[in-house]
This record gives structure tokens, sequence and C-alpha cells, in this order.
């Protein structure tokens, strides 16, 4: 039975995406030509705190307490992680998309710098885009930053890596400030030597 609740429940999933895309523009075969794979929206997710803005953020609980173990250990290592953001449902993702194009914005170019909804990393409660003390927020300048140093070190050893770097091939801009969970951790000896990037 959960496994026929499971494809009923992707069959909405993938319609609603593409009702979204249609009504947004978004052109057809755009998973496929992009290699992104589906990310369905986290149904159970629980509060990591509020993001630089205020607002509470939540991730899955596993993704969730990696977060908290990585903010720990940089914070024990001198360095500062603040959240942008985390969780974002495909409606939110599809009210970017709107904004942008009510601005007057081509579809491909803001394709190149947001996911097309139902394609977010963030749906799936595993995402999260990061800033630190003194640097604007969401900007290439984070890749100068100690935090972003620290997690190039380290994030792996707490399962996150970087979604979106240069050169990607899926065509979406750099984002040194987006890392996801993906569950998969380094042996403890690949990151147990402590983090060296700082001053």
């Amino acid at each position: 039975m959960t496994v026929l609740l499971d494809f009923l429940r992707n069959k909405r999933f993938t319609r609603r995406i593409a009702r979204l895309h249609r009504a947004l523009g978004i052109p057809a075969g755009y998973a496929r030509l992009r290699g992104m794979p589906l990310q369905p929206e986290a149904r159970t997710l629980v509060s990591v705190g509020p993001d630089i803005y205020q607002r509470d953020q939540r991730l899955l609980p596993p993704a969730a307490a990696a977060w908290q173990a990585m903010t720990a250990a940089a914070a024990a290592d001198g360095v500062e992680l603040q959240l942008v953001s985390a969780f974002r449902p495909v409606d939110y993702q599809a009210g970017i998309l709107r904004r942008k194009l009510i601005q007057g914005q081509a579809i491909d170019d803001i394709l190149r710098v947001s996911a097309a909804p139902g394609y977010s990393e963030h749906h799936s409660g595993r995402a999260v885009d990061l800033t630190t003390p003194g640097y604007a927020v969401l900007e290439e300048e984070f890749e100068h930053s100690a935090a972003f140093a620290w997690l190039n070190q380290r994030a792996a050893g707490f399962g996150f890596r970087l979604s979106y770097p240069r050169g990607n091939p899926h065509g979406i801009a750099y984002e040194p400030w987006h890392w996801a969970w993906t569950g998969e951790t380094l042996p403890a000896q690949d990151f147990a030597a402590g983090f060296s990037g700082i001053g």
C-alpha cells in the first residue's frame, strides 16, 4: 500500500510541476537538458532556528542534525556560519520566478541563477544558503571568506557538498553559498585534523 501511495503522490507532484512550468514558460525538457533530478517536497521537517532575517528555517531531521553539528564545529574553529535560507516549497520557488518575470527578466536568464520549481534542492529539505559576517548575502564574494574555506575543508565530513561549483553541468551560476546535505560523509581521519584556513 505504501508503494502505491508513493507512486500516486509522485505522479500528482510531477503533473503539478508540469503545469507550473507551462504557466511560467519554462522550456519543455528542462530537466533532461539540465541534468537535474526532480526534488519532491519534504514532508517531515524540523526547525533549525532563525535565519539572518529572523525567519524560522526548517530541514529534514537528519540534515538538521548534520547542520547543527557542522555549525558547532565551525564555531569551535572560530568560524560563524549564518543561515540565509533552508527548506523552500515549490510554490515559493515559483513565486521567485514570477517576480523576476514581472521585473522583465527573460526565463532563460532566470534559469541560469534559479532552479525551476520542482528542481530546487531547497524543496528536499536538504539545502542551505549560507553567509558569514562581513560578506554580502548570496554573492560570489562569499568564496573569499574564512567560512567558505572552512566549508571546503570540513563540510563533507558532515555530509554537505557545494551544489553549484563553477562550470557545473546544470547550467546554474556559481553559488559558493549553496550547500546540500547528501548524507554521505568522509571517514573521520579525512577531516579530523581540524581547520587551518583562518589567518
